[in-house]
């Protein structure tokens, strides 16, 4: 049986109206019968398009121009937007990015875990530029140009977008792109370093330097004066993340606060933390609400990180114990709660991926739980979490199809009810859906 060929994309544009969004904020038509994603048209729109690829089920392509416009449409505030893949949303007027992003939530919830919630939540926005305090910039030293790319990958990702400005990373990122362009040309190393890793808490940022050569002196000394002039704190990686260390200043403490509950939160530049600081402080304060601990309530908290949910439980509750799969973390979590005299935070190291059925902390009784899981969302672990007693369960979740995934097998094969859910807008101008469900059974 010979290959069916791919056909190639036609040479001559494609006039297509737009019908809807994308999860990542292209816009969708549909020409010879087929669905084609397009790069930079909203719905609604009459468009002039260049097909990109052809698949066997749908096509891509590319905005070439917008002959009738949606009222929707905006000037985007980055002159490196549709070449820079950092942000896919900057010409839609942002309440209609969370808009669509709620509309995603909705559908995956209906289409994929058969569920409706009973209340539908008003999304928690917030700041919605210069608002990244975690990125991992890529780095490219252009020997044609004598020039080095420092920021995000381009749209389709072979490429580093040529950035002189961003507007979603923290300001006092962003306006250093430029010297760390010319910093990074100026050394030895510049074709040996590929990335800079960016973390910021509210006092202070750090760059991670991920270099594939030892520095020479030379460098190291220009790192040293980058450092003491902008104030932001320069680490080195030379190989993986357990050699992440400090060259300037010789140690560094990077936290955030979260002031409703005075407490203090160290952590590592390589850490996870929330990306948006703002929406965090608003996200825990939902959770708080939603999950209402009481002082005689035990509760479990799974994939907890740094303990970013589980300390302001703690100021409320009578127990709780936090799984982590990174022992590091799990470390760090401790810390912060001996940080804080929170001495009724308990957590582990789990991998909750496994079978945790034989855990001493999962035979513990518990009458709520938070999940807070990666992308794969927490499938593995929902029959030890209907298992466990809990009747009251807040799941935070960063793709909605596996939150509804798991929302399918927690009301129709655990008895759990959807009480309600919304997103949080964590990423303004990405297509990525940060969102939140609340699930109550009777107990």
């Amino acid at each position: 049986m010979s290959r069916r060929r791919r056909r190639k994309p036609p040479q001559d544009p494609i006039e297509v109206m737009i019908d809807d969004l994308s999860h990542d904020g292209r816009g969708v038509a549909t020409w010879e019968e087929k669905k084609v994603f397009i790069h930079g048209a909203l719905p609604g729109e009459r468009i002039l398009a260049r097909l990109t690829d052809r698949k066997r089920s749908y096509d891509e392509g590319e905005t070439l121009e917008v002959l009738e416009a949606s009222p929707d449409r905006v000037e985007p505030q980055c002159p490196h937007f549709g070449q820079c893949g950092g942000c896919s949303l900057q010409h839609l007027a942002g309440h209609r990015q969370i808009e669509s992003k709620q509309n995603t939530l909705l559908q995956n919830l209906e289409r994929i875990g058969k569920v409706v919630p009973k209340e539908i939540w008003e999304p928690l926005t917030g700041p919605s530029w210069h608002y990244r305090r975690k990125a991992r910039l890529s780095v490219r030293y252009v020997h044609k140009k004598e020039r080095v790319l420092v920021g995000f990958r381009e749209r389709y990702g072979r490429f580093v977008a040529d950035m002189q400005e961003c507007h979603v990373l923290d300001l006092r990122i962003a306006e250093q792109l430029s010297a760390l362009s010319q910093l990074i040309l100026t050394m030895d190393a510049r074709r040996t370093i590929p990335q800079l890793e960016v973390a910021c808490g509210d006092e202070s940022c750090a760059l991670i330097f991920r270099h594939m050569e030892a520095l020479s002196n030379a460098d190291l000394d220009k790192l040293r004066g980058f450092a003491r002039q902008t104030g932001i704190a320069v680490l080195l990686q030379p190989k993986g993340p357990a050699t992440i260390h400090c060259l300037e200043p010789e140690s560094l403490e990077l936290s955030f606060r979260i002031p409703d509950y005075n407490i203090k939160m160290v952590f590592k530049p390589s850490d996870f933390v929330q990306v948006n600081a703002e929406i965090n402080l608003r996200m825990i304060a939902r959770v708080m609400e939603l999950l209402d601990p009481q002082a005689d309530d035990r509760v479990l908290d799974l994939f907890c990180g740094l303990g970013n949910f589980t300390l302001p439980i703690a100021s409320r509750a009578l127990e709780v114990v936090g799984i982590e799969g990174e022992r590091d973390l799990v470390r760090r979590a401790e810390a912060n709660a001996a940080l804080n005299q929170l001495d009724n935070a308990r957590f582990h190291a789990a991998d909750l991926t496994q079978d945790p059925a034989a855990a001493p902390w999962l035979r513990n009784p518990y009458n709520k739980m938070l999940l807070d899981p990666p992308r794969s969302g927490a499938e593995f672990i929902l029959p030890h979490v209907a298992a466990s007693g809990a009747n009251r369960l807040v799941y935070v979740s960063c793709h909605p199809a596996s939150l509804a995934r798991d929302a399918g097998i927690l009301v129709h094969q655990f008895g759990f009810r959807l009480l309600g859910a919304g997103v949080m807008d964590m990423f303004p101008h990405t297509g990525h859906v940060e969102s939140i469900a609340l699930f109550e059974r009777d107990g």
